[in-house]
C-alpha cells in the first residue's frame, strides 16, 4: 500500500516543522492524533482540518465531533473520514487548528508519495522533526535561538545591569531593603529555574 508523507508547518514560523507519514486508508483522527504526538501536544481540546487551496484558503472542515456550529457545508468527521478521501491534488493542503481558545494553527501539505510502506514503521509516524516546537502551556520553546530574539526585544542584557539574569538588584538606587537591615541573607537558598 502507498503512504503519503505531509509536511506539518507551524504557522508562526516556517522552520518548525514535521513530516508524518500515513496510509491513505488510515483516518484524519489517526492524523490529528499524530500531529499532537510529533509537537508534543496532549489532546484536551477540540481540533479541526480545513481542506485548502494553494492559497490556503479554507474550505471544506474534517471535525473531531459533531457541534451545532452552522457552516456552508456538511463538516466531514475525523472518525470517519480517510485520508484518501480528502486527497484530491498531488499537492494537497489542509489548515488544522487545535485549540480554539489557543488557536494553534498549523499548514499542511502532500510532500511525497512512496509506493511501499516500511515493514519497520507503525504508521502514522512522525518520520523528520525540525526546529524546537512551540510550548503548549509554557515557556519551553525560549531557549537557544528564541532566548537569543528574546532578549535583544526586551534588552535584558543591557550594559549597567549587575545580574547575570537580566534584572536589576533590590534598592539599585543605594536604598537597603528590608531583608538587608535584618541581616537576612539568601545564601545557600534553593533557586527555581523555570526554564
Amino acid at each position: 500500500m502507498p503512504v503519503l508523507k505531509f509536511r506539518v508547518y507551524w504557522e508562526e514560523d516556517e522552520s518548525v516543522y514535521r513530516d508524518i507519514a500515513i496510509k491513505p486508508d488510515q483516518s484524519f483522527l489517526a492524523f490529528h492524533e499524530a500531529i499532537l504526538k510529533a509537537y508534543e501536544f496532549d489532546s484536551k481540546h477540540k481540533a479541526t482540518f480545513h481542506r485548502s487551496n494553494d492559497n490556503w484558503q479554507r474550505g471544506r472542515e474534517i471535525i473531531l465531533e459533531k457541534d451545532d456550529q452552522p457552516r456552508k457545508a456538511e463538516p466531514l468527521l475525523m472518525h470517519e473520514t480517510k485520508i484518501a478521501a480528502a486527497v484530491k491534488d498531488p499537492n494537497q493542503k489542509f489548515i488544522y487548528v487545535y485549540d480554539f481558545a489557543k488557536n494553534w494553527t498549523f499548514m499542511v501539505e502532500l510532500i511525497g508519495v512512496s509506493k511501499e510502506e516500511s515493514i519497520k514503521v507503525q504508521y502514522p509516524a512522525c518520520v523528520r522533526k525540525e526546529g524546537l516546537a512551540p510550548s503548549q502551556y509554557g515557556t519551553k520553546g525560549l531557549i537557544g535561538d528564541k532566548l537569543v530574539e528574546m532578549e535583544e526585544k526586551y534588552d535584558l542584557n543591557r550594559e549597567g545591569s549587575t545580574s547575570e539574569d537580566g534584572f536589576g538588584e533590590e534598592g539599585e538606587d543605594g536604598e537597603e531593603t528590608e531583608r538587608e537591615d535584618e541581616g537576612g541573607s539568601d545564601e545557600g537558598g534553593s533557586e527555581e529555574n523555570y526554564f
